[in-house]
């Protein structure tokens, strides 16, 4: 900032200012219209304040949705088991990437990308046949073996730009002292890739939080299994929907994303400058 003058830096100010309002104005709106009762919502003139708001919509999600801690959990727990599985191919994979050379890795890391240019819309027809012959239908394998396959291939871009960050001449030193590849990778590698594991699985377990929706519906029909994107539809009834109560849901359930980049925000900076320049 030092290399600033003074006018440049109030117009970057300004634009930071414009940008985080254009992107958190929608949340603060949906966190207003949770504060509101249903009858109040579509008042004309808008108005920004009533007396007449409160938390009610929160206390009343749980009635109207009785499976509502159910769904969250099932969200929290297959976004864990995604990443979880994600992580175990992404880091062999991302290190033998970024270490090796050999024949198809460029072609291999070109059909990584190309993977993530279909939609999961695309797939789901021949992803149902193959969970069915599996039998894996109605349960939770079928959301959370799909949605592993489909942030794999981004996982370990991701985790590949950082590792090749690392000096491998402290690999090349381990290797001397007569180390296997397998301990210097769990030894040596990951200690120092730690910030870049962070930021990985935090994408993931992200990504995971928020693909439930599309798998939920087609491989899903037990109420149990059902994650939140696809259980808070229950708020939406044939004749109406239940906006207030709808958006205080929402809000429930962006809490464990929040409550994981409060406790990671540390090493999630860290892993992002560190493996956006070369050492």
């Amino acid at each position: 900032m030092e290399k600033y003058t003074f006018f440049q830096k109030i117009l970057l100010y300004i634009a930071i200012t414009v940008f985080m309002t254009y992107i958190l104005l929608p949340f603060f709106e949906m966190f207003m219209a949770s504060l509101r009762p249903l009858e109040h919502l579509f008042r004309s003139p808008y108005q920004f304040w009533s007396d007449d708001m409160s938390l009610k919509a929160y206390s009343d999600i749980w009635d109207t949705v009785p499976l509502l801690g159910r769904y969250i959990f099932n969200s929290v727990f297959l976004a864990t088991v995604t990443t979880i599985l994600c992580m175990s191919f992404v880091i062999p994979a991302a290190y033998s990437y970024a270490r090796f050379n050999f024949r198809g890795k460029r072609i291999s890391l070109g059909l990584f990308l190309g993977v993530n240019m279909f939609a999961g819309a695309v797939l789901l027809i021949p992803l149902y046949k193959l969970l069915r012959s599996l039998g894996l239908l109605n349960t939770y394998a079928a959301m959370f073996v799909p949605g592993a396959a489909f942030l794999v291939p981004t996982g370990i871009w991701l985790l590949k730009a950082y590792l090749e960050k690392i000096p491998i001449e402290l690999e090349e030193s381990a290797y001397i002292d007569g180390a296997s590849r397998m301990y210097i990778l769990r030894k040596v590698v990951l200690p120092l890739a730690v910030p870049g594991l962070i930021v990985v699985g935090v994408a993931t377990f992200i990504g995971a939080y928020a693909q439930q929706f599309l798998f939920a519906i087609t491989f899903n029909q037990k109420r149990e299994y059902m994650p939140l994107p696809a259980g808070i539809f229950e708020f939406v009834g044939y004749q109406s929907v239940i906006w207030n109560e709808l958006m205080a849901a929402s809000i429930v359930g962006i809490v464990p994303v929040l409550i994981i980049f409060l406790f990671l925000q540390k090493y999630l900076v860290e892993g992002l400058t560190k493996g956006a320049i070369k050492e």
